[in-house]
């Protein structure tokens, strides 16, 4: 068999938030049994997704799809965050809710308010049309957020008042793709006001670090993620600007076309933010069937963040069953 070094990033897969937001779900489960609704996707893995429902979730895109008889059941929000009428929207339909927003874009918020209450109109660096983005924008009153995707939109953008500007980021992002969009406004409006800490999370930052580190010298660069996770697209982004000469997006093995894929010598893999470790050895294992692998671990810092659950929630025990799906392995 033809030899193949795979550099196996690290930091990859699940997240503080992630991992939170899907033991949210679980330990709802155990504690009310089922169904337990969840608006949205909790995080964008239909691996994870799938999983969920397997166990009894029920996922919805609006609380009116909840039945009236089940209106005792708890119903989740998604890690990405929900505008403030969510959450009155299900207290209005007397619905017992429980927040999985990750801490991290919960703090997104916060500073974003922050700006508002200083009386700065927000600035906010993101996709539009994404649940981070559509959260964020929905913690201030209409007409108080900016939204800017880009270095063009930073070029065109036309404020009220040039000097009472704050920005925040999604969390998500690419850190160099949203430096530029920084330094462009900066340039631009030398008085705007930046959040008193990063935007973009660690767990963003990390992957990215660790893909770029790994990416020169590989023919392919593999992230295991889903075409609607902001954090993985990122990714292969990153591999390609970093020197990978391909780099694609993949969200189970059964997707590799080991034709087209031809003689790689040299393969990176990561895996996005919300991305369990099993399909990543899934993947490392249709590539041993096929190659000499050898596995190269490409560390470039630990992680040991952990964010607590609910109040409700953090009494209730899981299996080593729960506890290995709820990691991703």
């Amino acid at each position: 068999m033809t030899p193949l070094t795979i550099r196996l990033c690290g930091p990859r897969g699940f997240c503080a938030g992630v991992d939170r937001a899907i033991q949210i779900v679980v330990l709802a489960l155990k504690r009310y049994g089922a169904p337990v609704y969840v608006r949205h996707e909790i995080v964008h893995n239909r691996y994870v997704v799938e999983g969920l429902e397997a166990r009894g979730a029920i996922f919805v895109e609006e609380l009116d799809e909840i039945p009236a008889e089940h209106r005792e059941q708890p119903v989740v929000f998604s890690a990405h965050g929900v505008p403030k009428s969510v959450p009155e929207d299900a207290e209005s339909r007397n619905l017992f809710y429980l927040d999985a927003t990750c801490p991290l874009v919960s703090k997104v918020h916060k500073q974003a308010m922050r700006h508002e209450r200083l009386g700065r109109h927000v600035i906010l660096i993101g996709h539009a049309g994404h649940p981070e983005v559509i959260g964020t924008m929905g913690q201030l009153p209409d007409g108080a957020v900016s939204l800017v995707e880009t270095v063009e939109d930073a070029k065109r953008y036309q404020p009220a008042d040039p000097d009472n500007l704050g920005y925040v980021t999604q969390t998500t992002l690419s850190v160099q793709d949203t430096a530029d969009v920084i330094a462009t406004l900066r340039e631009r409006f030398p008085n705007l006001t930046a959040p008193s800490a990063d935007s973009i999370c660690y767990a963003t930052t990390n992957r990215q670090e660790s893909v770029s580190a790994a990416a020169p010298g590989c023919d392919l660069f593999i992230i295991v993620g889903a075409p609607n996770s902001s954090n993985s697209k990122r990714l292969v982004e990153v591999a390609k600007r970093a020197g990978a000469k391909e780099a694609m997006l993949v969200q189970r093995a059964s997707e590799l076309d080991f034709e087209a894929i031809g003689d790689v010598r040299t393969l990176g893999l990561s895996a996005g933010a919300s991305a369990p470790e099993v399909v990543v050895n899934e993947i490392i294992e249709a590539f041993r069937q096929r190659f000499d692998t050898t596995i190269e671990l490409a560390e470039t810092t630990i992680e040991n963040e952990h964010f607590l659950v609910n109040r409700q929630l953090r009494d209730v025990e899981l299996t080593v069953e729960d506890m290995a799906f709820v990691n991703g392995r």
